[in-house]
């Protein structure tokens, strides 16, 4: 029984990518990124997700760019009372079209985040390795132009959060929610 677990961990080992090998998409677009986005998935390997999971609701996020390449990145969503939870952050460019780092202004971590698969009318993919002290964690996000993606796209995540060590109750695809008012 030993050399079975032994194999079945070197097989799901095999399957599983680092974040070097995680690439942003090779022709991103930046300016088409912009706009509103509704995040309709979200999986994690961090403590504090596996804790709040289950009160998640899909959200809103506004991709703005900056002049130097950036981008501001706005999102809000309501919480189980009805007041609305807002988090800005501003992203710098890297080298590497679609790949951008910044510190969580809400939770204190590094995130260096990757545009990974997107169609800019459609959906788009994320993964972001994140640090915080001596912690590491990933969290890949699916948006959508819309709140209704097709069974294909959502299974498209579910499978890339497997390949990035995410087990699979932590995957979730988030029930539907009002937008937080307009300010």
């Amino acid at each position: 029984m030993a050399s079975l677990h032994t194999l079945l961990g070197v097989v799901l080992c095999s399957l599983m990518v680092s974040s070097s090998e995680i690439l942003p998409q090779a022709d991103f677009d930046l300016q088409a990124m912009a706009g509103k986005w509704y995040l309709t998935g979200i999986c994690s390997n961090a403590q504090w997700f596996v804790s709040r999971k289950a009160n998640m609701k899909t959200g809103t996020a506004i991709i703005k760019p900056t002049e130097d390449g950036g981008i501001e990145l706005s999102f809000s969503s309501l919480t189980n009372n009805g007041t609305c939870r807002k988090m800005e952050n501003l992203a710098n460019k890297t080298e590497v079209p679609g790949k951008f780092t910044y510190r969580s202004r809400y939770w204190g971590y590094v995130s260096d985040l990757r545009m990974v698969d997107v169609k800019y009318d459609e959906y788009g993919l994320t993964y972001s390795f994140n640090t915080r002290g001596n912690e590491t964690f990933v969290v890949n996000r699916l948006y959508g132009r819309s709140l209704d993606l097709s069974a294909e796209l959502q299974e498209k995540f579910r499978q890339f959060c497997l390949q990035t060590s995410i087990l699979p109750e932590n995957i979730v695809l988030l029930p539907k929610s009002e937008e937080c008012p307009l300010d």
